[in-house]
């Protein structure tokens, strides 16, 4: 069945486009950093986050929790967050989400930014919703939300999750009009790879209901105009699971799926994301 071009929105196809020509330069760039990180070597050792050293970061230690309650960590994030703030710090682009985003490693994330990561080990939509008032009084040029998954897992509707992604994207338009907001795709799982602890509630959410979900995000960042950065197809294998290669346990990512992630960033930055005055 053909689709008629008239039918066929015209900021979907540059969306096509545009993904598709992020998804060559992201090859390209992972392959290139893949040799250097082969030559090199990527640092990859556990640090422990120290309440009283906001300096340190916290990168993954497989099979460890952090032992941080969730209110702490928000008194973290807090603490940094005024630290930029009061800097001023220049072209800053703040990470905001879950573990995903908690612990991406500092070293990996595209130059010549300034930095502010306020991800939360386990963070739904609602907590993040509550918390976003944290980082009111710094000044981001980009701010990056990916936010989702644990939702998903603690079996909260998609229609919550979607009503609470709306009222994220509003908060930060709101308190933050010069920022570029820019929400990234919920990232499939292992599936029956995965080795995560809670890999039954994780097996109870289907890969296909994240595409589907994935879509209707992608509409509302165009009707909140926003800008979506679809991150799925760059982590996804042909049976549309998390490819084993950028995982560690079928949820979160490795080193070589956070260089994906670098590289999807870099290069969207280049092609989507304009400096702001």
């Amino acid at each position: 069945m053909s689709t008629s071009f008239k039918t066929f929105p015209i900021w979907a196809f540059f969306s096509l486009l545009t993904n598709g020509i992020l998804m060559l330069a992201v090859i390209l760039l992972i392959w290139q950093q893949q040799r250097l990180s082969a030559f090199f070597g990527i640092v990859t050792s556990p640090e422990a986050i120290s309440p009283n050293n906001s300096s340190e970061i916290a990168t993954p230690d497989l099979g460890r929790r952090h032992q941080l309650t969730y209110q702490q960590w928000v008194d973290i994030l807090m603490q940094e967050a005024k630290v930029a703030a009061d800097q001023r710090s220049p072209h800053l682009s703040i990470l905001v989400g879950d573990s995903l985003s908690l612990w991406f490693p500092p070293e990996l994330l595209p130059e010549g930014k300034n930095w502010l990561n306020q991800g939360i080990s386990g963070e739904t939509s609602n907590g993040l919703l509550k918390r976003l008032e944290i980082f009111d009084r710094t000044q981001p040029e980009v701010i990056f939300v990916m936010i989702g998954i644990n939702d998903l897992i603690r079996g909260v509707s998609d229609r919550v999750i979607l009503d609470n992604q709306r009222q994220i994207i509003n908060y930060l338009r709101k308190t933050h009009p010069t920022a570029q907001i820019v929400v990234q795709s919920i990232l499939p799982h292992g599936a029956e790879e995965a080795t995560w602890k809670g890999r039954e509630k994780l097996l109870a959410v289907a890969n296909s209901r994240i595409r589907e979900l994935n879509q209707q995000l992608q509409n509302i960042c165009h009707k909140k105009g926003v800008k979506y950065l679809d991150l799925h197809p760059l982590f996804t294998n042909k049976q549309g699971n998390l490819r084993r290669e950028f995982t560690s346990d079928g949820l979160h990512l490795s080193p070589e799926g956070y260089i994906v992630w670098r590289s999807a960033l870099q290069i969207y930055g280049e092609i989507e994301l304009k400096p702001q005055r």
